[in-house]
């Protein structure tokens, strides 16, 4: 009788492979193409070829995520882990290869262990998939595409096990078998771990061009009366001009809170709406609302705890600004009470918020948030997002410190 061919669970397999290899190499390319230090489009999406949507704003979500690299704090952006899911769909597809060509003739060692082996990038992609939804709030497509894939891998993998007790024996031995095992385990941790090694030896090195983007001339004074978020442990001076409407400044303040470094910064916030109604550096609103935000923040008892509702909120907030003043003073008002809304009408608020705008033309800062001056360097834009842990830990390392 003869034996009973696998080719089909091994063609699942063989299309895991192919689509793991895909995403993985599609988020490495993405991830890579951020460390010219400047700002680019992300493809995002589980359908090749298709363009980059709104959508993609999870994918910078979590590309910007510590999780989405490992050595950060040694070099600028870290070793993505898209190079590890690349080495290992190389490895499996190249397994895969082989089993196609034997088909039935596969030993049930070999068999047995292909299955065994399959199952781990689904393992790892359920831990980030855990991530994702707990810490990130968000599922990255792109990662989806991996998690789909590593699905497929696992499936093929499994059912490559049916009819294994009629396979041929093969390797005789048990101790040869063992040796097998060692053997394929090393092929595959070095084929998982060769493209980050890689690329990690040729990594250039940023640390040259961390300073020469601005400077703070005016230092804040009581005077400026700038939105005080001092953290529990504030150890560094650092000055924030920052949008309450700017998704990109509530990102920036999610990264530096998993940092763990928010609460070592003596921080002021110069609030810069880049609204219209109340910033006249702008022809047209692009954040609509953002005035009226600020003068609720100016207006809070507890600027810091304010300014993290707003930003945990800031959906929700954008929109009703976006309907009407009446209709987001209304959602303000329910949070913060009732007598807010006098306080945010005030001729002395109004001309508080109209200092803080002052102040940003005065030290000629560029009209964009966020900015983050430590003590009164600037710090590069570019060095905000996937450089953020390399530049804190070279410029501000005791931030770092309980």
């Amino acid at each position: 009788m003869p034996p009973r061919s696998i080719r089909i669970p091994v063609l699942v397999a063989l299309l895991g492979s192919v689509l793991g290899l895909y995403f993985a190499a599609t988020s490495s390319l993405d991830y890579a193409a951020h460390l010219d230090r400047g700002v680019h489009d992300l493809h995002c999406s589980i359908v090749p070829g298709a363009a980059a949507t709104a959508k993609s704003e999870a994918c910078r979500a979590a590309m910007y995520s510590p999780y989405s690299a490992i050595f950060k704090s040694s070099l600028w952006g870290g070793v993505p882990i898209g190079l590890f899911a690349l080495g290992a769909f190389t490895f499996f597809f190249a397994f895969a290869l082989y089993l196609w060509k034997v088909d039935g003739a596969a030993s049930r060692f070999v068999r047995r262990f292909f299955a065994a082996l399959s199952v781990t990038p689904l393992l790892v992609s359920l831990g980030m998939f855990v991530i994702a939804l707990t810490e990130l709030g968000a599922l990255c497509l792109t990662c989806v595409g991996i998690y789909i894939s590593s699905i497929l891998l696992a499936v093929g993998g499994l059912l490559v096990l049916r009819g294994s007790a009629e396979a041929p024996a093969q390797f005789g031995l048990p101790s040869r078998s063992f040796l097998w095992a060692i053997v394929l385990l090393d092929a595959l941790g070095i084929v998982t771990i060769l493209p980050a090694l890689t690329y990690a030896a040729t990594a250039p090195d940023h640390a040259e061009r961390l300073k020469g983007c601005g400077a703070i001339h005016i230092a804040p004074e009581p005077k400026h009366a700038l939105l005080p978020i001092k953290g529990d442990n504030p150890i560094k001076k650092v000055l924030f001009f920052e949008d309450p409407l700017c998704p990109t400044c509530r990102g920036f303040h999610s990264r530096l809170r998993v940092e763990g470094v928010l609460e070592n910064m003596d921080a002021e916030v110069v609030l810069f709406p880049l609204d219209s109604e109340c910033n006249w550096m702008l022809g047209e609103p692009l954040h609509p609302g953002a005035c009226i935000v600020s003068r609720a923040l100016l207006c809070a008892a507890e600027p810091k705890v304010a300014l993290d509702w707003v930003f945990d909120h800031q959906t929700e907030l954008a929109e009703a600004g976006k309907a009407s003043d009446k209709k987001l003073e209304a959602l303000l008002a329910k949070h913060f009470g009732a007598r807010l809304k006098e306080c945010m009408g005030s001729a002395k608020t109004k001309q508080r918020l109209n200092g803080h705008l002052h102040y940003a033309a005065e030290n000629s800062v560029p009209l964009a948030t966020p900015q983050m001056y430590l003590g009164t360097e600037r710090v590069c834009d570019e060095d905000t997002d996937i450089g953020l842990s390399y530049t804190l830990k070279h410029l501000a390392p005791e931030l770092f410190h309980d």
